[in-house]
């Protein structure tokens, strides 16, 4: 039985997705953010160094990090399922959205996050507005440039076929949804991005999708 540990408005809901669109069983370890930090709890830790999530168990074998954890469950299980044919155009776009989701989508998104905070959070009233003037500043000059960058690539991507690997849903799909289901809750998707739109919509119509939500939880980005 394939275990997963899963922290709530994480990365790891991307892995029970996976799971339901291979009709694999699975048992759910659940862990909860602390509300105030939005840290993982300790009690990761002892399933691996980090104390990240997702990771899974399968037997004696342990997985983190959703690509890797991607290419292992689709690769064992997946008879050819969810990932183009080796040797192929679509195969190479495949390999590079499953890099590209984490390597370069996701780093702007987490730093709006991180100065969305520093912009929010208590301080002293001498303090608050020099925080403010440098997270803004920083989110001005680089964090929100980078973000329309990296969206205005995506749209463009889907603008030519209907998923990103090609004309047929695949695990990269998954990959790259995490960072476009972030960018519509914080950083700026919205209408003037039809394709990706159109996209969230789709998979969010997947039953795959519904039933890892019932499983997992709804995600609850911080906007």
């Amino acid at each position: 039985m394939i275990i997963v540990h899963h922290l709530n408005n994480s990365r790891s809901q991307r892995i029970l997705w996976l799971l339901e669109e291979l009709g694999l069983e699975y048992e759910i370890k659940k862990y909860q953010r602390d509300p105030k930090t939005m840290l993982a709890p300790p009690e990761l830790r002892a399933v691996h160094p980090l104390g990240k999530s997702p990771v899974i168990q399968d037997g004696d074998t342990i997985v983190a990090e959703s690509g890797a954890i991607i290419e292992y469950l689709v690769g064992r299980y997946g008879n050819g399922r969810l990932e183009p044919k080796p040797d192929t155009p679509e195969r190479l776009r495949y390999t590079y959205f499953l890099h590209y989701a984490e390597g370069s989508a996701m780093p702007p998104l987490l730093l709006k996050l991180v100065f969305d905070r520093v912009e929010n959070s208590p301080a002293p009233f001498f303090v608050r507005p020099i925080a403010r003037a440098i997270a803004n500043r920083v989110k001005d000059s680089f964090v929100l440039p980078q973000i329309r960058q990296h969206l205005a690539f995506l749209e463009g991507e889907l603008a030519e076929r209907d998923w990103f690997a090609g004309d047929a849903f695949s695990a990269a799909d998954i990959q790259v949804s995490f960072p476009l289901e972030a960018a519509a809750a914080r950083g700026g998707l919205d209408g003037k991005y039809p394709k990706l739109s159109g996209f969230l919509e789709r998979i969010h119509a997947r039953p795959a999708y519904r039933r890892a939500l019932e499983r997992g939880g709804k995600y609850d980005f911080v906007k």
